[in-house]
């Protein structure tokens, strides 16, 4: 990293600001009393930090090239503390930020040291493994106590409770509108949480389940519909477009007919993705019609009045009713064109993909008077808990077996995991001359996972993002009848000699 004019001024895409790294140990000292803690930012050969909606907390690792006997003068034994503050220069809100400073009073942890090899007689090189304070007091302690109330308010109780979690970060938590009776069967916080989680319904969505994850700036509590929109429905604000453009292409804005400026070379760097891969898309029919993306059938036995209630979830009928990434429409990641001769149960024609709710059957116990009260596993009434489960399964597999894109971009200290990109990705066509974007592929994009890579050269991001929904609806069919050709003769038996 060249050094800086400046803070605030960005020499190139990439560029970074890290004025230290430093670690303490458990006496908070350095190698001794009159130190506060050791700069190791000089034998930084890289510095990595990891979040994601599936992370309940944040990890990171540091490798080392030790000049100076680090782990012997200090000495590491995995009880440090890892101090440091990373910034795209020029951002100085908390929500920009990246600050892991014993001021901010949330410095990392250290836990392990991993590959130690020795290249010299007085070099050798490892990998410092930190994780927030979270991450650890998780593992320290275990949650038996019951509770009662909105399904939000019970995962603030145990984040801030000083004998469960007891963190001190912010925690941004989506209302609930579900309330029950819960009793935590001597669980650790993270799993507690996430056993709340998933029983959690948003309040002004019909969706259902809960993520709890931390990023950079704090910790999450919310459904994936709210990563898609606002309270009132509309559609959430892209925190950043992202452009691939192949070598031979130009971009138009920086040609200098368009009054090409060094400033406009950054913006163009900073949203230029390097690299890209789908990881997969819905295309995997087979695999989501055996997890019930598609056609799920819930049978929930009611052990108090010893009944049974079946509800059959169905991906057409329902996609309407919640939110996602692309514009609410009718932007269904499959079609509802019928794909066999089944004659569907009402007659109309022949069946869809949404049309086979056996392709999944699960059974579940109602929890009906548990606590006295007369509700079901949602804290609602006893005889929905199907119908939302099922929602909750498609809803899942959904963000799951999704279209899932890996970006390799400049990095950019304000983005975190929950937020909406938009990716700009031309249509692989030789007649695309005009440039349209991809019509399924391109669009809005949910970040689902970060890592952040710090190296003496450059800062950048590895992205893993996914959606829902395609970016241009499929065109439909009114077609209702299967289009295959069916054979003329009738299956043949043979016995074996």
């Amino acid at each position: 990293m060249a050094t800086p004019v400046h803070d605030d001024v960005i020499e190139f895409a990439g560029d970074y600001r890290l004025k230290s790294l430093v670690i303490t140990n458990h006496k908070g000292e350095g190698f001794d009393s009159t130190q506060r803690g050791v700069d190791i930012k000089r034998l930084m050969t890289e510095l990595n930090i990891y979040e994601g909606i599936y992370k309940s907390a944040i990890t990171g690792s540091v490798v080392i090239t030790d000049t100076i006997n680090l782990i012997g003068r200090l000495p590491i034994q995995g009880t440090e503390r890892l101090s440091f503050k990373l910034a795209t220069p020029g951002a100085h809100e908390a929500a920009h930020l990246i600050d892991f400073t014993e001021r901010s009073g949330h410095p990392m942890h250290i836990y392990k040291l991993t590959d130690r090899q020795q290249i010299s007689e007085s070099v050798q090189v490892y990998t410092l493994h930190f994780c927030s304070r979270e991450f650890l007091r998780n593992i320290r302690t275990k949650v038996s106590q019951s509770y009662s109330g909105t399904f939000d308010s019970m995962v603030k109780s145990i984040f801030e409770d000083k004998d469960y979690l007891d963190s001190r970060k912010t925690l941004f938590s989506e209302k609930t509108r579900n309330q029950d009776k819960i009793t935590i069967p001597n669980l650790n916080p993270f799993a507690a949480i996430g056993l709340l989680a998933k029983r959690s319904l948003a309040d002004e969505k019909k969706g259902a389940g809960f993520h709890f994850y931390e990023t950079t700036k704090g910790f999450h509590f919310r459904s994936f519909e709210s990563m898609c929109v606002e309270k009132n429905g509309k559609q959430r604000e892209v925190k950043q477009v992202f452009r691939y453009f192949m070598n031979k292409m130009k971009d138009k804005n920086l040609l200098p007919e368009k009054g090409h400026t060094t400033t406009n070379k950054l913006l163009h760097d900073y949203t230029a993705v390097e690299h890209y891969r789908f990881i997969n898309n819905f295309h995997d029919v087979a695999a989501n019609i055996a997890l019930g993306t598609y056609g799920h059938r819930v049978i929930t036995h009611n052990i108090f009045d010893k009944s049974y209630k079946i509800d059959d979830y169905n991906y057409h009928e329902s996609f309407l009713d919640t939110n996602h990434t692309d514009k609410k429409g009718l932007n269904y990641a499959i079609v509802s064109t019928p794909v066999d001769w089944d004659t569907k149960d009402k007659g109309q024609g022949n069946k869809g993909v949404s049309d086979y709710p056996e392709s999944r059957v699960s059974l579940q116990s109602s929890t009906r008077f548990a606590h006295g009260e007369d509700t079901g596993s949602f804290g609602i009434d006893a005889a929905q808990d199907g119908v939302v489960e099922g929602e909750r399964q498609a809803q899942q597999n959904q963000v799951h077996s999704g279209t899932k894109l890996e970006l390799l971009i400049k990095g950019q200290s304000a983005l975190q995991s929950g937020d909406i990109i938009e990716f700009q990705i031309r249509s692989v066509d030789a007649n695309n001359t005009d440039g349209e974007f991809d019509p399924q592929y391109a669009g809005r994009y949910i970040i689902t996972k970060i890592r952040h890579r710090v190296t003496d050269q450059d800062y950048v991001q590895v992205l893993e993002c996914t959606k829902d929904s395609p970016f241009t609806a499929y065109s439909s069919s009114s077609d209702r009848f299967f289009k295959g050709i069916a054979s003329k003769e009738k299956p043949k038996f043979k016995d074996i000699d």
